[in-house]
């Protein structure tokens, strides 16, 4: 009964779409229309009734248990963190090198042992004469300022004004 009830919703409804949409959206919703009748003729009806109550059963339980929105608001902060952990890993904050020191990796050049260049004690030494001549940029270049200051500051330098 039920079925069949639903099943002349579904096509009363499935009418309206064919007039608005044309025959292909009619005939879709046709067919899903059929469904609860064939279901109701199966005998499947009142399966599917008790499986859709289970379920509204089921999440009421969850609604109101105190227990479950301790769950929820635990599983929110460890999404959180985890979030927030990315971002730290991704600035290189908080990091610590093989060697358990507290100082942040510096790239490959400081995991083969050597330091990465200009930071103190790694690379090979240049004169300060080289550096003015455009053979190295200046420190807030290497430290990832600007490509185009950098160039500015040299051509600034090459001339003598500073």
């Amino acid at each position: 009964m039920l079925g069949a009830a639903i099943t002349i919703v579904g096509l009363l409804i499935s009418w309206v779409v064919w007039r608005r949409r044309g025959a292909a959206a009619g005939l879709r919703g046709v067919a899903w229309s059929l469904v609860p009748l064939a279901a109701g003729l199966l005998g499947l009806m009142a399966t599917v009734w008790r499986a859709v109550a289970d379920i509204f059963g089921i999440l009421a339980g969850l609604l109101f248990n105190p227990m479950v929105w301790a769950g929820v608001a635990i599983a929110a902060l460890a999404a959180v963190l985890f979030v927030v952990s990315g971002v730290m890993r991704a600035k290189g904050k908080g990091v610590r090198t093989a060697q358990g020191g507290g100082e942040p990796k510096r790239g490959k050049k400081a995991a083969e042992g050597g330091a990465a260049p200009g930071l103190e004690g790694g690379g090979a030494a240049q004169d300060p004469a080289a550096q003015s001549a455009g053979g190295g940029r200046g420190k807030k270049a290497k430290a990832g300022g600007d490509d185009d200051m950098g160039d500015i500051e040299d051509l600034l330098r090459k001339h003598g004004i500073e």
